[in-house]
């Protein structure tokens, strides 16, 4: 991601209230709940490791041994971070005989990764 240069003028020069433009913003403002669990999803998608799970999982189904060695790392590990995303709807679980295996909660997870990496591939064309 690029950083922004610091630049004197990126804010406005004179202090100038546009009435109606705030009474519209706070109108559309999300809910403090909404907002609360939007930035919680989007906290647990801050993860690389959970990312990578997601990307993973969009493939589709996998247990969590397959999971962990696609990743190299530890079972353990793997089921923390998957505990994690079952606890935010990202994943779903079901048993089958001895395994345990993950797949993404629903299409919305795809959506969420796909818009994603459509805009940080934008950002690489500017």
């Amino acid at each position: 991601m690029k950083v922004l240069e610091k630049d004197i003028r990126d804010i406005c020069e004179d202090r100038c209230v546009h009435p109606q433009t705030v009474c519209l913003a706070k109108a559309a403002m999300l809910k403090d709940d909404k907002v609360q669990d939007l930035a919680e999803m989007f906290k647990i998608l801050g993860d690389p490791t959970r990312i990578k799970i997601l990307h993973i999982l969009s493939r589709g189904e996998m247990c969590v041994c397959d999971i962990a060695e696609t990743l190299g790392m530890n079972q353990s590990a793997v089921s923390h971070q998957l505990r994690t995303l079952r606890g935010a709807r990202l994943v779903k679980f079901r048993k089958a005989g001895k395994e345990a295996l993950y797949s993404l909660d629903d299409d919305h997870v795809i959506s969420l990764m796909c818009q994603g990496l459509e805009h940080i591939s934008h950002e690489d064309r500017r």
